[in-house]
């Protein structure tokens, strides 16, 4: 097949696709049957909390490795390891105890962490023209996998002998098909994403930065909810089933943003006012889970889900609006991701502290407010009309004749 013909480019993007429905499995599985694990591994509350903070902790300590890998074997072939070492990890899972749980959260993080970064530079490579809606596919797609798992696992385990590792273990399928799917479409030759530099040039960028406090900020708004949702459901009265079901209703939320909302940012000149208001509604929303009514929870939860899969589908497209070309979104892409992920741990481990600490969530409320705060104000700076690594005068010209897009 022609590697420049349509029809690979649409093999590719369905690709695509399906990987973003993998990349949340070994994530979104877990929080509903946390507690489980807790009590049948003997976890500490600290450690606990160190388990949900792994997957942003991960993406932002193994982010450097894909540009790397990328320049040594192409960006195809590198998503075809990480697809592979990803499905490892899940499948590791279902050997249970502490240290397991650890070491495969881990792989499967490692996996996840270089096709973060890379997704991003191959769509605005392979799709100009089209990254809107390839990104919203793609975050539509992950957010879907994401709610199926947060919903299902409890079940699975249950058809499972009561096993919550081996519920969790079973994710590791869908993985194995996407992998089986991508090695039939790569290129004869691979594709290499070049000179992908280190992002240095942008650490004296200050709107690379304020792209980067933006993706960390929602990130650990939204691995706080993976990690935190469903304990907190549970502990307001929630079956583990229903808690489940709930998690996995806001995350079925996310897909309907986050599929218009990239639409959405790029048709306007400024993205700061998007950016604010799925910002305040993913706040207001999570507080209305801690505290509103019982009866509410359901609305809060969906409302939840909106606010937050807009929130991941403005951030992805932001990435993409404010880099010149596929050179510079590998390399913004590669900061955002990287630092910003690191950033996004203390989401769910200061959650988990905070709450082991105080006995209730009142202190928890209180970091979700500082949360939403930076990350409304980071998210207002970098929906200007501007490109990294350029005087706002010349960004702000360039952009006036992209801003459409």
């Amino acid at each position: 097949m022609d590697e420049a013909s349509p029809l690979r480019r649409a093999v590719l993007g369905a690709s695509l696709v399906l990987i973003g429905f993998d990349l949340r499995l070994p994530i979104a599985s877990l929080g509903p049957v946390l507690p489980e694990a807790v009590r049948a591994t003997g976890m500490s509350p600290l450690a606990a909390s160190v388990l949900t903070m792994l997957p942003s902790l991960c993406f932002g300590l193994f982010a450097p490795l894909a540009p790397a890998l990328s320049r040594r074997i192409g960006a195809e072939r590198t998503v075809l390891l990480m697809l592979a070492i990803l499905a490892l990890g899940t499948a590791l899972r279902g050997i249970a105890g502490a240290p397991w749980l650890f070491s495969a959260q881990i792989l499967a993080c490692l996996g996840i962490a270089a096709i973060n970064v890379l997704a991003p530079a191959l769509m605005k490579r392979d799709f100009h023209g089209h990254t809107a809606l390839m990104t919203g596919l793609f975050t539509m797609s992950l957010c879907i996998g994401a709610a199926l798992s947060a919903g299902t696992t409890v079940p699975l385990g249950r058809l499972l002998g009561g096993s919550w590792s081996l519920a969790l273990a079973a994710w590791a399928l869908p993985v194995l098909i996407t992998l089986l799917l991508w090695g039939l479409v790569l290129p004869r030759r691979a594709e290499v994403v070049r000179h992908i530099a280190r992002p240095r040039s942008l650490w004296r960028d200050t709107l690379a930065w304020q792209v980067t406090l933006f993706m960390g900020l929602q990130s650990a708004l939204a691995y706080l909810v993976f990690g935190w949702l469903a304990p907190i459901l549970r502990d307001r009265g929630l079956s583990p089933e229903s808690a489940g079901y709930l998690l996995s209703l806001s995350i079925l939320g996310q897909a309907v943003t986050s599929l218009v909302a990239p639409s959405l940012a790029a048709r306007r000149r400024h993205q700061s006012g998007i950016a604010l208001t799925f910002s305040a509604g993913a706040v207001l929303s999570l507080l209305a889970c801690l505290f509103a009514p019982p009866y509410t929870l359901w609305l809060a939860a969906s409302l939840l889900g909106l606010s937050q899969g807009g929130l991941f589908g403005v951030a992805l497209m932001l990435i993409v609006l404010r880099a010149r070309d596929a050179l510079v979104a590998a390399q913004l892409s590669a900061m955002a991701q990287g630092i910003g992920y690191l950033l996004a741990s203390l989401g769910p481990l200061l959650a988990g502290v905070l709450r082991s600490a105080s006995g209730g969530w009142t202190l928890v409320a209180l970091w979700i407010v500082a949360i939403g705060g930076v990350m409304g104000w980071s998210g207002a700076g970098a929906g200007r009309a501007l490109y990294v690594g350029k005087a706002p005068a010349a960004s702000a010209a360039a952009t006036t004749g992209t801003s459409a897009r």
